[in-house]
């Protein structure tokens, strides 16, 4: 199995269970330390999916998007005390930081 698969693998697993989770309800409109939680999801969610569509690669725009997201997730995380939002939110956090990660070209 290459490196790419495993990662590959891993986002897959981890994105098929955020589509399976419900967005926690207490955090529909909310923002934390001034972040809009609904759009934090969002913009990962689309970062991945591009990322899973483009065979690992993403342009230089949607990993900047990443990065930010993941810098608010610094202020985000240690708010959040609800188990399952915390859940849901690290959920996200392990799939931007992979997909910020991991450029397949770079094994070849």
């Amino acid at each position: 199995m290459s490196e790419e698969s495993g990662y590959e693998a891993v986002v897959a697993r981890l994105w098929q269970e955020h589509l399976d989770a419900k967005f926690p309800a207490g955090l529909r409109g909310a923002e934390l330390d001034g972040i809009d939680l609904v759009m934090l999801d969002a913009d990962i969610a689309g970062c991945v999916t591009t990322w899973r569509n483009n065979g690992g690669f993403l342009d230089v725009e949607r990993l900047r998007i990443l990065r930010d997201c993941i810098t608010e997730f610094d202020k985000v995380l240690p708010l959040l005390v609800d188990t399952e939002e915390l859940r849901y939110y690290k959920r996200l956090h392990q799939l931007a930081t992979i997909t910020s990660q991991i450029d397949p070209r770079l094994s070849e």
